[in-house]
């Protein structure tokens, strides 16, 4: 989960005169350099064979990949320095929406390019950047969910069934407990691991339009997220010894060498245990956050979002890279390599390891992710890993709205 953009960073943008040309390299041999900025490490090595192939076919062009770590934290430093990256693919959160109410993202409203994106996630991007500035400010490209990634084998020794409830859940958590098993493989050392939990329930108990009405005053953490704490509560219960001791990575690996019977991650968390063991047998299903099946919603969101710096010296070269990216044999590739889905028009996720949560997007049983909505900076993850530990729910529900309170205010 990345860090937000501060709202200091954007009101520098907003009064800054922005000279992105200072990021777009200069010619060389007759060659033009890109600056391409991404904010996620598991797709690295996707993006290089991407870029190899598109400079393949465009001689001309010369792509500067950066990835950096803590890429939020120097993303942040290159605005400031009114240094802009020509490309960037980045999240489809609350950092995205401040760059596009700040103004200095390229607008596609009227580019072709977006006739291609699947209109329910131009909606999602549009709620980010909000009714105060119209415009198309990213292309969304590549989604995610938040699931229960399970171990098939597991589940057939226990005699275990994919829930569709949330009594039905426990029971499962239940009976891989008694069995002397992990029931979830829990890495609540990096905290954002926990707001997978959190985001699944509270984009089905809190409802879509929770953020809306917090800022309108309307609801409270305090009113709307009662149960969502009592049962984030629950899950940890049912994890190891170390809950807040092991980390993301490290989790990856355990769960890969069969420590564990559920795992709750999103469908990023995959590549990286099939890295670590190529034989591990996975499905993966909805958490079913409550007693009602056809209420129990997937989260998704853009994980992925292609925009261009409104100021870049060569919007030419980078909005053929935009139409490369766009292509479906090259998003098809994307999320073949990352276990993603996409955003595009007629490319679909084919992997028989997502049949679990085939259905929710045929269906369109899906929910956004409920912290994309959260203010920039509120430092949500922190927030919820301090209550996890210290089990104090008045506390915990109160700061959640004092925080939320504190940024909106600045």
């Amino acid at each position: 989960m990345i860090k937000k953009l501060t709202a200091i960073a954007a009101g520098v943008l907003l009064g800054a005169s922005v000279l992105a040309g200072c990021s777009s390299g200069d010619e060389k041999d007759g060659k033009v350099t890109l600056n391409l900025f991404s904010n996620k490490s598991e797709n690295i090595n996707t993006y290089k064979g991407l870029i190899e192939e598109f400079e393949a076919e465009n001689p001309d062009i010369r792509i500067k990949f950066d990835s950096p770590p803590e890429a939020e934290t120097v993303l942040r430093t290159k605005l400031i320095k009114n240094d802009i990256p020509d490309v960037m693919l980045i999240a489809g959160n609350a950092t995205y929406g401040e760059l596009g109410r700040a103004g200095v993202l390229e607008d596609f409203a009227d580019s072709e390019l977006i006739n291609s994106i699947q209109p329910s996630y131009l909606d999602m991007i549009d709620r980010l950047v909000g009714p105060e500035k119209d415009g198309v400010y990213g292309l969304p490209y590549a989604t995610n969910a938040n699931t229960v990634i399970y171990n098939k084998q597991k589940f057939e020794e226990l005699g275990l069934e994919v829930p569709k409830t949330w009594d039905e859940f426990i029971a499962v958590l239940e009976k891989a407990k008694a069995a002397g098993e992990i029931p979830i493989y829990l890495t609540l050392k990096d905290a954002w691991t926990g707001m997978i939990s959190l985001n699944s329930l509270g984009g089905n108990l809190a409802g879509e339009e929770f953020a809306e009405k917090k800022s309108s005053g309307k609801t409270s953490f305090v009113k709307s997220y009662d149960e969502v704490a009592d049962k984030m509560l629950t899950l940890t219960e049912y994890g190891h010894k170390d809950n807040f001791g092991i980390a993301y990575g490290d989790g990856n690996n355990a769960f890969a060498a069969g420590e564990g019977v559920m795992y709750i991650q999103g469908n990023w968390a995959i590549p990286e245990i099939l890295k670590a063991n190529p034989e591990a047998e996975l499905g993966v299903f909805p958490m079913p956050v409550t007693n009602d099946p056809e209420q129990n919603k997937l989260v998704s969101g853009v994980d992925v979002l292609l925009t261009i710096s409104k100021d870049s010296e060569h919007k030419k070269e980078a909005g053929k890279f935009l139409e490369f990216m766009l292509e479906k044999e090259t998003a098809k590739r994307y999320i073949d390599e990352q276990k993603a889905f996409s955003a595009i028009e007629g490319v679909y996720q084919e992997d028989p390891v997502f049949e679990g949560i085939k259905e929710n997007f045929e269906k369109g049983k899906i929910t956004s992710f409920q912290d994309h909505y959260y203010p920039a900076g509120m430092g949500a993850e922190n927030i919820l890993q301090e209550f996890l530990i210290e089990k104090k729910k008045s506390a915990f529900l109160k700061k959640m709205d004092r925080e939320w309170e504190k940024v909106e205010d600045r």
